[in-house]
């Protein structure tokens, strides 16, 4: 899974942040006043959350993507206290707000997302252009996340081209529409879970033989690094002539939401450090993993991460 080239800065775009508040209670019943015990806000939207877990793991990120409104302000602020690396574009139009319910005695969660502010075509060709600014050969590009309304849907295959000319690397995470366009492009890496993959290729992954057949398609288009995330299953991936699948060991799960996000930030710090398949794949479903048993969109600590990746299991898909 050779990446060539220096380690490069790695940057993180996300055209539809949000501010996620959680909500934590103790049983939900309707038509009256339920009280939460436990509020919290953190900077969202998968590609910050994927600069969040960078930064848990090490390694500096500079955040990229669409902001506008006081959620925009609230946003930047926050990840200035966290000391994360930003350089937005302004939208004239408010930042969304999603909202997560935790009830912890169901152990259920209720999640309500905004779609996010209508952003219009100048707005998205300044943010072509900061990122055609940027780019330089052996940088990493995590483009991550759904598409505001008013968004193309060929946008991320545009930022994608844009990145492979300047020399840059791209790695996608999207859904629907924008990942089978994006996947034209030919990104470096893509992270669909096993429905938005399934949806992609117009092909069932219920099975061993059915992952080896999507990963096999995705490398067919021309992506080096095809991952499928399989959720509590962990994920599969493949490079080099190489299928592997990793799974994570039994923990108690506080909250999936960014369990995905820091996957890919896995994903990101292996191909950044140079790493073999196998190495970069087992600390991506670790990292997963050790975000999965955090509140919120919490991500793992480095620690928890190291303490996960020995009981990580790989074995050949």
């Amino acid at each position: 899974m050779a990446s060539g080239g220096k380690r490069g800065v790695i940057y993180t775009v996300t055209l539809n942040p949000a501010l996620d508040k959680t909500l934590i209670a103790t049983g939900l019943e309707p038509e009256v006043i339920n009280r939460a015990e436990v509020a919290r806000v953190d900077c969202g939207g998968k590609g910050i959350n994927v600069s969040r877990a960078l930064r848990n793991l090490g390694l500096e990120s500079v955040a990229m993507g669409l902001v506008g409104g006081a959620a925009g302000e609230l946003l930047r602020q926050g990840l200035a206290q966290l000391d994360l690396r930003a350089d937005f574009t302004s939208v004239s139009s408010e930042t969304r707000v999603n909202l997560t319910i935790h009830d912890q005695r169901r152990n259920a969660l209720i999640k309500l997302n905004e779609a996010g502010p209508a952003v219009t075509a100048q707005e998205i060709r300044a943010l072509v252009d900061q990122v055609r600014a940027r780019v330089a050969p052996g940088d990493w590009w995590v483009l991550a996340g759904n598409l505001p309304p008013g968004a193309p849907d060929d946008l991320y295959a545009t930022l994608i081209s844009a990145i492979a000319a300047g020399g840059g690397r791209a790695l996608l995470d999207t859904s629907g529409t924008p990942l089978v366009l994006g996947c034209g492009a030919r990104p470096f890496l893509v992270k669909p879970n096993r429905a938005e993959a399934e949806f992609a290729l117009d092909t069932r992954l219920a099975t061993r033989d059915g992952l080896r057949r999507g990963l096999g398609a995705f490398l067919r288009l021309g992506i080096a690094l095809p991952v499928i995330s399989l959720g509590a299953e962990g994920a599969a991936a493949a490079s080099g002539g190489e299928m592997l699948m990793a799974a994570p060991p039994s923990v108690a799960i506080q909250s999936n939401i960014g369990a995905g996000d820091a996957l890919l930030a896995g994903f990101a710090c292996g191909l950044a450090r140079g790493w073999p398949l196998g190495e970069t794949l087992r600390w991506a479903v670790a990292a997963g993993t050790a975000a999965a048993m955090e509140e919120g969109t919490g991500m793992g600590t480095l620690a928890r991460t190291s303490e996960l990746l020995p009981l990580v299991t790989l074995r050949p898909l």
